[in-house]
C-alpha cells in the first residue's frame, strides 16, 4: 500500500509534467520555475533552450535564512530579491511555471511579489 505522501508527490510531478507541455523558458522570456518545500522556497529564472539558470533566490540563502516572520513573508522577499536579480540580467518578462503546487499562499506571494518589484507574466 502506496503512502500518502508518495500519492501526493506524485501527483504533483503529474501535474508539473501537464503544465511544462505548454511553457518553455528562452533567453528572452525565461521561465519563472518556483519549487516549495515545507520548510523553504526556492525560485529560478531558466533559459530552456540553452539549460542554464539566469537567476536563482532562495530562503535557504544565508540573508533570508536569518529574517524570521512567516512563511509568506519569506516567499515575498524571495519574490523581490529574485525580481532585483532579473532586473541587474537585464530580465524584464518571464514565464511562470508554478510547479505543480496551487497557485495559492506561498506561490501566489511570490508571483505578486516579483511582479510588484518589476517583472512582467
Amino acid at each position: 500500500m502506496a503512502d500518502i505522501a508518495n500519492i501526493r508527490r506524485e501527483s504533483r510531478i503529474r501535474r508539473h509534467r501537464r503544465v511544462r507541455k505548454k511553457i518553455h523558458g528562452t533567453e528572452a522570456r525565461p521561465r519563472l520555475a518556483v519549487h516549495r518545500s515545507n520548510k523553504h522556497i526556492v525560485a529560478q529564472l531558466i533559459d530552456d533552450d540553452a539549460g542554464r539558470t539566469l537567476a536563482a533566490a532562495s530562503t535557504s540563502e544565508a540573508d533570508l535564512r536569518t529574517a524570521s516572520g512567516s512563511t509568506v513573508e519569506a516567499a515575498t522577499r524571495v519574490g523581490t530579491l529574485l525580481a532585483d536579480r532579473a532586473k541587474a540580467a537585464g530580465i524584464t518578462k518571464v514565464v511562470f511555471d508554478r510547479g505543480g503546487f496551487i497557485y495559492h499562499g506561498r506561490i501566489a506571494a511570490l508571483a505578486a511579489a516579483a511582479r510588484d518589484a518589476g517583472l512582467e507574466f
